[in-house]
């Protein structure tokens, strides 16, 4: 047995839902390993039951797993606003968060929707798990529509070691990943810290 089993069997375990979306996005979907998964899934709801959000924002919804997750500690009358620029996964998308009618699905640019459609709004929580590439610009994008005391997760920030692997120093992925790490480190506008959890999640909190 290895260490993310035994973490797995001492966590709680997915809903039906969740491991139907599991095994269904791991069958349908060319890059399954996008997926949050169980253990940052129950994370995630962690989180959000903890801050109880009224409003959420999700940057990049794959197969609605996060949204669901989160969704878990979303106040009663709130609302999550998932963003998928992948249009070939919508139909799966609402399958599968059919069953949950506070998560909004948008399809399109995450900078442009946000920019055209969601700056008006206030957000306790962000989740951003988009291109790598942007990271920066989906902060910058965010960070004025985070309320005060809000926060925002940033997934794959140890990108499966890769962030300290010169052999991805042309990657620009791994780049994007470098830049918004380095940048977080060094702005005083939000405490941070990341957790070695997956490959890599940085807590960000708005002061």
């Amino acid at each position: 047995m290895d260490i993310a089993t035994y973490i797995e069997q001492h966590s709680d375990p997915e809903s039906a839902l969740l491991a139907h979306i599991n095994r269904e996005t791991n069958v349908l979907t060319l890059n399954p390993h996008m997926l949050t998964g169980h253990v940052q899934g129950r994370v995630l709801s962690m989180f959000a039951k903890m801050i109880q959000p009224q409003r959420i924002l999700e940057l990049g919804t794959f197969t609605g797993y996060s949204a669901l997750c989160l969704a878990e500690g979303l106040h009663a009358d709130g609302v999550l606003d998932t963003i998928e620029i992948n249009d070939e996964l919508e139909d799966m998308i609402r399958r599968n968060i059919s069953s949950e009618p506070r998560i909004h699905l948008h399809i399109g640019d995450a900078l442009e929707i946000l920019r055209q459609q969601l700056s008006d709004y206030s957000y306790d929580l962000v989740f951003i798990d988009a291109d790598k590439r942007h990271y920066i610009d989906y902060f910058n994008a965010v960070l004025p529509i985070v309320r005060q005391g809000g926060w925002i997760l940033a997934d794959n920030t140890l990108w499966d070691g890769h962030i300290i692997d010169h052999a991805y120093d042309r990657d620009k992925q791994t780049l994007g990943l470098r830049t918004f790490n380095d940048f977080i480190a060094t702005n005083q506008s939000v405490e941070k810290v990341i957790l070695p959890i997956r490959d890599g999640l940085t807590i960000i909190r708005k002061k």
